[in-house]
């Protein structure tokens, strides 16, 4: 199997308290999260895969691709970190994260975001870079790399029209200290191994120990039937043209310049 499951001692906990209040979102996100629950309805009547928290990797003939070829993505992701500190912190690289990424513990390095090839950090990694492009309606795809004592408290993702993937690539020995509670199933990573999971359901990830966790996590488009992807292309419309996605991108080329400092450097 593709995931270890067990059903969590405790049913969404409540979310952590932040210390300080985020900036409130502008008047068009909050119009669009309620049209959401609407679309969302109607992506979920048209999909033609599980509507379930926890989908079955094996329901995705592509994800065969990553796992057949998971070494030659760790060999370019530990390439990767060699640098660590040119890896942006996502709450650096994303304003809208700063509600949840937990502060100087989480880092991704984009291949491609919010619809946006990252073409320079695509030609460090060619290997993964061919290997993602074989995904059907590619959004992302990132080393994520979660530092030891990482949390990441309970949120949900913006719309059924994206399912989300994990392909484990350095995980803890102690595999149950570092896990992801999605609904009411609790998920663990193993190397080599893919997590497929729909991210409209509350889900919250600890990493409970002195290693660091380290995924290629891939967004792709949920197969729908007609009027399913239609709703979908307007919803993802919208959140590209938004000010956090223009952000971030803007972020995303200010770290690729620190990264590139790294590099001719002796």
């Amino acid at each position: 199997m593709a995931t270890t499951l067990r059903r969590a001692p405790v049913a969404n906990p409540a979310p952590a308290r932040l210390a300080s209040s985020p900036p409130k979102r502008p008047l068009s996100v909050r119009i669009g999260k309620k049209l959401r629950r609407k679309a969302d309805a109607l992506i979920e009547r048209s999909s033609l895969v599980s509507n379930a928290p926890v989908l079955d990797a094996h329901d995705f003939g592509w994800t065969r691709v990553l796992r057949d070829n998971w070494q030659t993505i760790l060999d370019e992701a530990r390439a990767v970190l060699e640098h660590p500190e040119a890896v942006p912190l996502l709450d650096e690289v994303s304003p809208d994260h700063k509600r949840i990424a937990p502060p100087g513990k989480w880092r991704s390095f984009f291949l491609r975001g919010y619809g946006c090839d990252i073409a320079d950090n695509m030609a460090r990694c060619p290997r993964t870079t061919a290997l993602v492009r074989q995904v059907p309606g590619l959004n992302s795809a990132f080393f994520s790399i979660l530092t030891p004592g990482a949390h990441i408290p309970r949120h949900r993702g913006v719309t059924k029209a994206i399912l989300t993937a994990h392909l484990g690539l350095i995980v803890p020995k102690k595999r149950e200290d570092c896990r992801m509670q999605v609904a009411d199933e609790m998920v663990t990573w193993e190397e080599g191994r893919i997590v497929v999971f729909d991210d409209t359901y509350f889900h919250e990830v600890w990493n409970d120990t002195d290693e660091i966790r380290v995924i290629l996590l891939v967004q792709f488009r949920r197969p729908t039937r007609w009027l399913g992807r239609k709703v979908g292309d307007i919803f993802l419309g919208a959140v590209r043209r938004s000010r956090f996605v223009q952000d971030a991108r803007s972020s995303l080329g200010d770290w690729e310049k620190a990264m590139q400092r790294l590099e001719r450097e002796p």
